[in-house]
């Protein structure tokens, strides 16, 4: 029987043909994760010209670097996202150095904790997209709806313990977004979790 936390069949084959150079794994790759890459930049970085860029850079670099993936460390979809993470990240910091102080624009400290926002923004959003779909329901409806508990519970169609229980298990998931917020966003494998578990949520 294969391990609890083998990657999924589909990463380590792409990752093979990848690997050997066939352009149209690229293509699938691409077909997948776009979207994804894109969203990400673009929460980053704020800007769609800048995004459509790092989604391009992204992917030249996954099909120069095959070999970077190692399919024991996690999903491929989790290594794409954080190189997605860390590309917008270093172009942020890269166009702000220069930014002056108090007359308009930031220090640059302040410069810095924009970044930092912005990373674990990101982050944010990468985990509510990734967390089990009985999970982001709950945690849609509480914060983005201003659904009280028991409200949650009615719309879900579930007891009220059990849709607290399941905010919690959102909230818990969703706090790792500032878990590895520091100045050091440059190794990609640490940069974004895994797709989180499913938690034995009930549904």
């Amino acid at each position: 029987m294969a391990k609890k936390d083998a990657p999924p069949r589909w990463d380590r084959r792409m990752h093979q043909r990848l690997a050997r150079g066939e352009a149209a794994a690229l293509g699938e790759l691409y077909d997948r994760f776009a979207s994804l890459v894109h969203g990400l930049a673009h929460r980053v970085l704020g800007d769609e010209r800048a995004a459509d860029r790092i989604t391009r850079e992204v992917f030249v670099h996954v099909w120069e670097h095959p070999d970077a993936y190692d399919p024991r460390q996690g999903p491929l979809r989790s290594w794409v996202a954080a190189l997605a993470h860390r590309f917008a990240v270093q172009r942020l910091r890269n166009t702000g150095t220069a930014a002056p102080d108090r007359d308009g624009q930031d220090s640059p400290e302040e410069w810095e904790l924009r970044v930092r926002r912005a990373s674990a923004a990101a982050r944010a959003d990468y985990i509510v997209h990734s967390m089990p779909a009985p999970l982001r329901a709950a945690l849609e409806l509480a914060y983005f709806q201003r659904r009280d508990c028991r409200q949650t519970a009615a719309d879900l169609g579930i007891p009220e313990d059990e849709a607290r229980r399941r905010l919690r298990l959102g909230l818990q998931l969703l706090s790792t977004a500032h878990d590895t917020d520091s100045p050091d966003t440059d190794s990609p494998d640490t940069d974004f979790p895994d797709t989180p578990p499913d938690h034995g949520v009930t549904t």
